[in-house]
């Protein structure tokens, strides 16, 4: 199982780059100013840690036989520890007049440019954290992305019907209707023109 999480934190890192590079060609390409701030959020660096068995005459272990695992993850300290998005939906878990609420409408836009920028195949979901610094996501791949495995692509997580409805349970904000973004309605999201 850690050997899972670690991946999809390397995943989750990944599209979290690809979010910022299309939000950074849009506001050098855009004739407009920004209306709005745009947050900058990473994940944890984390590491997995293996101990392996070094052997004796009394061990019932083989030698160089790996005994157990750590995900060892950066520690999140400061603001409060929040859950912004669930993973079995794209709706905001904080209400309007809540702290964070700007910061969660930008979470939920990351989510609608992943969905876009990988065919409606891939999402972050399960945001969680303080403003800065994010944990424990979860990927929400599209079925065909595991089609014919036996396993599951990104663990348990994944809630694979999620994506099938993020279209039409995404609600955009005010970061997805930027016009600088280049995005038009898409059923009930939004996809890149």
């Amino acid at each position: 199982k850690l050997f899972r999480e670690a991946n999809i934190l390397y995943w989750a890192k990944a599209l979290l780059g690809l979010v910022y590079d299309f939000i950074n060609h849009a506001i050098a390409d855009a004739s407009d100013p920004l209306p709005f701030t745009i947050p900058y959020v990473w994940f944890v660096e984390a590491s997995l840690v293996l101990s392996y068995s070094q052997g004796n005459s009394k061990s019932t272990l083989k030698t160089g036989t790996m005994c157990t695992a750590f995900l060892l993850e950066e520690v999140i300290d400061g603001e409060d520890f929040t859950k912004f998005i669930h993973n079995m939906d794209p709706d905001p878990l904080l209400d309007p007049d809540q702290d964070g609420y700007d910061f969660v409408l930008f979470l939920a836009f990351m989510q609608h440019i992943q969905y876009v920028k990988t065919g409606g195949l891939v999402y972050i979901s399960d945001y969680q954290g303080n403003t800065s610094l994010l944990t424990d996501p979860q990927i929400m791949t599209h079925s065909s992305v595991s089609e014919g495995k036996d396993m599951f692509f990104f663990w348990g997580g994944n809630i694979e019907k999620a994506v099938s409805e993020f279209k039409r349970c995404h609600v955009c904000n005010e970061f997805c209707k930027w016009p600088g973004f280049g995005l038009t309605t898409l059923g009930g999201g939004l996809g890149v023109a």
